[in-house]
């Protein structure tokens, strides 16, 4: 039998689908229903919903409330941490090929995120902007101004 879990206000109740094939309900329109359980009428209006990501918002005898619902394939790839967004550590910046530094964007203690533009590397009469690959803090700055470096050559350390 398929489980579902639904979370109310942030909080869970594990139900099956037979408890819900059991329910005495009518829909009075595409957003309104009438449910009746345990002899206690329930008005539920449908607000609003993100069917993408499995949310309602319900308004019940004219109390809001946030649903979201997870079936049994959402509970296992929550299960598995597939949905944890993590940004990469990176350690180093290298230069990806040789040419000469055109500008520094950014400076020692500066906390960077993922796309940061760092430096500017000039290389074959073409400017390139380099980005953070990942987070971090600047630990130091390995070349300067106008100096030229080699491809895969330490530009900036990252802690």
């Amino acid at each position: 039998m398929k489980k579902y879990v639904i979370t109310v206000n942030e909080e869970e109740t594990l139900v099956n689908k037979g408890d819900i094939d059991v329910l005495d309900s009518i829909r009075i329109d595409a957003a309104k229903l009438h449910l009746l359980d345990n002899n206690q009428a329930y008005d539920i209006s449908v607000l609003h919903s993100d069917f993408l990501n499995k949310t309602l918002t319900l308004s019940i005898n004219g109390n809001t409330y946030e649903v979201k619902i997870e079936d049994e394939y959402d509970q296992q790839v929550k299960k598995m941490g597939l949905l944890a967004v993590t940004a990469p550590k990176v350690n180093s910046i290298k230069a990806p090929m040789p040419g000469l530094i055109v500008a520094i964007m950014v400076e020692v203690g500066q906390a960077i995120s993922e796309g940061t533009p760092l430096l500017v590397l000039s290389a074959m009469k073409m400017e390139n902007i380099i980005l953070s690959q990942g987070e971090g803090v600047v630990k130091s700055i390995e070349v300067q101004k106008d100096a030229a470096v080699e491809k895969g050559q330490l530009i900036i350390e990252i802690e």
